[in-house]
């Protein structure tokens, strides 16, 4: 249950700058960023961490502020990007996990429940994607399938 008096009921706590411009005191040009963001997509950085990286070691707060796009699509532009989406992958491998923590352990119930969410999750997210046109409308979720995506 929610906390009664919060107000917030599950917002999170980050708010996005309400400027959607960038800001003056970044160091770096569009063309600087986007190789920035090219040379940590070869060493093997997901989008994510590219972001994370950016903020906290080139001071950039928001690549999309700067250049006009997202890391994503920069990466797509660049042929760098996955064929698969980074939360859809993400979930992928906790199912990978769990489906084999169940195997060991087959009487811990809660983990069961943890994977049936997870995957109710996954095909969720495939029936949008799919929806959005980023997944080939053939592809659907399996267990084999995921466990030879993980490795």
């Amino acid at each position: 249950m929610a906390r009664m008096h919060s107000g917030k009921k599950g917002k999170s706590g980050s708010t996005k700058p309400s400027s959607k411009k960038a800001p003056a005191w970044v160091e770096y040009n569009t063309k600087e960023i986007t190789e920035l963001i090219i040379n940590l997509a070869n060493s093997g950085h997901t989008p994510s961490q590219i972001g994370l990286t950016l903020r906290d070691q080139y001071g950039i707060p928001s690549v999309k502020t700067v250049t006009g796009k997202t890391v994503q699509k920069i990466l797509a532009e660049n042929d760098l990007a996955g064929d698969l989406p980074e939360d859809l992958l993400n979930l992928i491998k906790k199912s990978v996990k769990l489906k084999g923590h169940m195997e060991i352990n087959r009487k811990d119930f809660t983990a069961k429940r943890g994977y049936q969410l997870t995957v109710s999750k996954i095909r969720r997210l495939v029936k949008y994607y799919i929806k959005e046109k980023r997944l080939p409308k053939t592809w659907h979720f399996s267990d084999e399938k995921a466990a030879l995506l993980v490795k």
